[in-house]
C-alpha cells in the first residue's frame, strides 16, 4: 500500500470546497500538498476536472493542469476549459458538482510549454506514472 497522497488544508476529502475557490467568486488557487511520493519521483503533476460537467455541457470539464519537475524553480500550467491558463475554481452550471484533485508521481521530467492541453499532459504522463493519489471536493453554484 502507497503512502502517496494529496491533501488540501482548505477542505478535506469529499467536503464542500469554500467559496472563495469558485471562479464566480475569488478563484482562489487552494492549498494544495503532495504527501509522501516515492522516492524515485522526479516530478509531480496535478490535474482538477469536474466529470459531473459531462451531464452539463457533454464533457468533463478542465480546471487546473499543473506540473512540477523537481529539479525546477516552479510549476508549469496548463489551459483549462475557461481557455485561460492556470486555475480556473469550480462553476457548476446547474446543481453541485463533485471536483476531482488528482495527483500523479512521474519517473521522468515533462517538457511541455505553458499552455499545454489536458491530453498533452496525460500523453506525456504515459508509462511514467509511478503512484497517483487523489482528492474530492464538492461545489454547489
Amino acid at each position: 500500500m502507497s503512502d502517496f497522497s494529496i491533501t488540501c488544508s482548505d477542505f478535506n476529502e469529499g467536503e464542500e470546497i469554500p467559496k472563495k475557490f469558485g471562479y464566480k467568486f475569488e478563484n482562489e488557487e487552494p492549498s494544495i500538498s503532495f504527501n509522501r511520493p516515492p522516492s524515485s519521483t522526479t516530478t509531480l503533476a496535478l490535474i482538477m476536472d469536474d466529470p459531473d460537467a459531462m451531464g452539463a455541457v457533454g464533457k468533463v470539464w478542465v480546471h487546473w493542469l499543473q506540473y512540477h519537475n523537481l529539479s525546477a524553480p516552479s510549476p508549469v500550467e496548463g489551459k483549462t476549459d475557461f481557455g485561460e491558463i492556470g486555475y480556473g475554481g469550480p462553476a457548476p452550471p446547474d446543481k453541485r458538482h463533485t471536483y476531482i484533485f488528482k495527483a500523479y508521481a512521474l519517473d521522468t521530467e515533462l517538457d511541455l510549454k505553458e499552455g499545454y492541453s489536458k491530453q498533452e499532459l496525460e500523453d506525456a504522463m504515459k508509462n511514467h506514472i509511478i503512484d497517483q493519489a487523489k482528492l474530492t471536493g464538492t461545489f454547489a453554484p
